[in-house]
């Protein structure tokens, strides 16, 4: 059974909302219909073992994707997975040998020239994925300085490096099983590991890139490890999208709460999750200068007292934007 769209759910509640005029639900639901078909198109890459696949079923409803193909033959090697509102792109990063990384790099480099129908750059954010139990990165770091950063345009802000295996960091040494989180010392290698990708990055191509560190764990069998981190990975996901798109990135995020609950606790990731949903929920869904203040005080922390539409649509998705990730 399919999963209903958000956006129905705060559709029905606007329709049945007595307090709102014509004018006012038309625009919305306008607003809220787009926002259904809006797609957020993200590129993943990284080395042969580096984690692309664990990190996409841990951060999505991974089930639901319809897995294909590129459609000609010269990217072939990029798998497109279509989930409601999500469409990513799954490229083999370098390492591959000489001809193979030359293939990657120009399957790459095409895709993030590629356009949308309305002429705009179609991927919206590219996720590299680093090994965090691999010594040598060079293959990766010359995907990320020679290939990526020189053909991604203008907008550097749409890359965004992780370094997944943060247990496997030190083989596996300093990670606390039982907590599922880093020892100290393992937290020290890892800050260590981020601010030397960091100032690679930056001395080879003069750009600034805040690299995150996580796990993605694992299920094999009976045995199965949750994820950390997975949480402040996603806020930054959603802080790296366009504003006018991060709330359609809600619809695909795993409902499963254990994958977000373990952090490094350095902020309220969870919370910035939940306030950047929300935001970018009322951006959308608020559009058109003629209805602003009557969606306003829908909206707003002051003005009429939260019911009708917002009531619904809190009843509704709740679990989204609160419970779930409590």
């Amino acid at each position: 059974m399919n999963q209903k769209h958000f956006t129905d759910e705060f559709a029905d509640a606007i329709t049945n909302d007595a307090t709102l005029t014509e004018t006012a639900k038309r625009q919305v639901l306008l607003n809220l219909a787009r926002l259904k078909e809006t797609k957020v198109n993200i590129l993943i890459t990284g080395a042969t073992g580096c984690g692309k696949s664990s990190t996409i079923n841990a951060l999505f409803n991974s089930e639901k994707a319809k897995v294909g193909q590129g459609v000609s033959p010269e990217t072939m090697d990029i798998t497109k997975y279509e989930f409601d509102n999500i469409v990513l792109f799954d490229s083999p990063g370098l390492g591959d040998g000489k001809e193979a990384d030359l293939k990657h790099s120009k399957n790459i480099i095409d895709k993030l020239y590629e356009k949308d129908r309305n002429g705009d750059m179609l991927i919206d954010l590219v996720l590299v994925i680093l090994d965090g139990g691999s010594r040598d990165l060079g293959t990766s770091f010359d995907l990320i300085n020679k290939v990526i950063i020189p053909d991604l345009g203008a907008d550097k802000k749409r890359l965004l490096v992780a370094i997944n295996q943060a247990d496997m960091a030190m083989k596996g040494r300093s990670w606390n099983l039982t907590k599922n989180s880093p020892e100290p010392e393992l937290v020290k290698f890892l800050d260590e590991k981020v601010l030397s990708t960091r100032l690679r990055i930056k001395e080879a191509t003069g750009v600034d890139i805040e690299p995150i560190y996580y796990s993605a764990g694992y299920k094999e069998g009976d045995q199965a490890q949750t994820p950390y981190n997975l949480s402040k990975l996603l806020l930054f996901i959603l802080q790296h999208t366009k504003e006018e798109k991060r709330a359609a990135i809600a619809q695909d995020i795993n409902r499963d709460p254990d994958n977000f609950k373990r952090d490094d606790g350095l902020d309220d990731y969870r919370g910035k999750i939940r306030a950047t949903l929300w935001e970018s929920v009322k951006t959308s869904a608020s559009k058109g200068s003629d209805i602003g203040g009557e969606i306003g005080s829908i909206f707003g922390s002051t003005g009429r007292a939260i019911g009708g539409a917002i009531g619904g649509f809190i009843g509704a998705v709740g679990g989204l934007f609160s419970s779930f990730w409590d």
